[in-house]
């Protein structure tokens, strides 16, 4: 007998099939809340999930290349250089560079250097080193008269040395504001073999030759006034002509791809990335060194060494394609589904029900099972 009722048992389990029990509770407290539960979790999904989150897109990152092409020329009249006009190859540092462009504001310029024995500048002091090294030159061990006052080391190194305590102000390049860039940027999806650039198809050669972008009046242009990207970054372009610093130039092209193509277009902004908080910035601004080489009729080694201030402009950018797929929609469906169902088990209200209700009076067995 006990080796039949424990067949019996297995093939009932085994062919047997359970349904839910389904119970109406007619209270109009419990039935206000179940709704709005369920109002919460669809609204949730409506709007957060399918509206704001796209989840039922599949989504791919943006892959760019950039490539820029600066214009303008400056006349300089200095007491160090004399009248000098600055062209692109010279005010453009390097002439190509990746995702980024370097534009001269200021300089100081130490002309006629050459390899020769000097007084150093620096400091008073009767003690030199022989072969001692500083951080441009070497000491030859001797101390020489720099002024009536002054004594100081003299130095192997390019002579005369630079001073560039003396910033020149204003900058010596300032009316580089009005300097304009052509930025060409070339995009892809390669999950949705798409491929788009910011010079928009309605844009043609004549366009380009006289359109500046401005955010209100012409948004797609894409030739940048240098002024004007520093200004929407928050700064003044004449401060920060002085010592420099760097700007990001951010375009994102965040694109829903359900929409057509003509929609996907980018959007730009711009922002200080260095920092030019004076406290505790002890060099501030963007500057480097680099020196023109010649020979004088003597054949002796000569350069001009220019310590160059200016601005350095980062093309940042960055985007998500999204574009509708079935997978993640029939996941975010079923998701949804779960939630309602959750709902659906009368048991999470118990604590809410009248204690003289029948619901009270049944077994927690049977609430269980109702919920299952």
């Amino acid at each position: 007998m006990g080796c039949k009722n424990c067949c019996s048992i297995c093939l009932q389990c085994l062919f047997g099939y359970e349904t839910n029990v389904m119970l109406v509770i007619n209270n109009k407290g419990v039935g206000a809340l179940f709704r709005l539960i369920q109002f919460l979790i669809i609204a949730y999904v409506a709007v957060y999930v399918c509206w704001v989150q796209r989840a039922y897109q599949d989504t791919d990152s943006v892959i760019s290349s950039v490539s820029t092409k600066v214009k303008g020329n400056i006349l300089t009249n200095s007491s160090a250089a004399g009248v000098h006009v600055w062209d692109v190859p010279e005010y453009v540092i390097p002439p190509q560079g990746e995702n980024t462009f370097f534009v001269l504001t200021n300089v100081i310029p130490t002309l006629g250097q050459r390899q020769s024995k000097c007084p150093e500048v620096r400091w008073n002091t009767s003690i030199c080193f022989v072969h001692f090294h500083t951080r441009k030159r070497v000491q030859t061990g001797r101390c020489v008269q720099y002024s009536d006052t002054i004594k100081t080391c003299e130095v192997q190194a390019w002579c005369p040395l630079e001073n560039d305590t003396v910033i020149p102000k204003p900058a010596l390049l300032g009316a580089a504001e009005d300097f304009t860039v052509l930025i060409k940027n070339n995009v892809q999806y390669p999950k949705f073999k798409f491929r788009k650039r910011n010079i928009l198809h309605h844009i043609n050669s004549t366009y380009l030759k006289n359109c500046t972008f401005d955010r209100k009046t012409d948004p797609h242009c894409p030739i940048f006034r240098l002024g004007d990207m520093v200004t929407e970054a928050g700064e003044d372009f004449s401060v920060m002509a002085l010592k420099g610093g760097i700007i990001g130039i951010f375009i994102d092209w965040n694109c829903d791809l359900d929409f057509p193509e003509r929609f996907c277009i980018p959007k730009y902004s711009f922002s200080r990335l260095d920092n030019k908080n004076p406290e505790n910035n002890v060099a501030p601004g963007y500057n480097f060194r680099f020196a023109k080489y010649y020979k004088t009729n003597e054949s002796t080694e000569t350069r001009t060494l220019i310590k160059a201030f200016g601005i350095r402009f980062d093309v940042i950018v960055f985007g998500m394609a999204g574009k509708f797929n079935i997978v993640p929609t029939i996941v975010n469906l079923g998701a949804t589904l779960s939630f309602l169902s959750l709902v659906s088990c009368f048991f999470l209200f118990f604590p809410f029900f009248p204690k003289d209700t029948y619901l009270s009076k049944m077994p927690l067995a049977q609430y269980l099972s109702c919920c299952s």
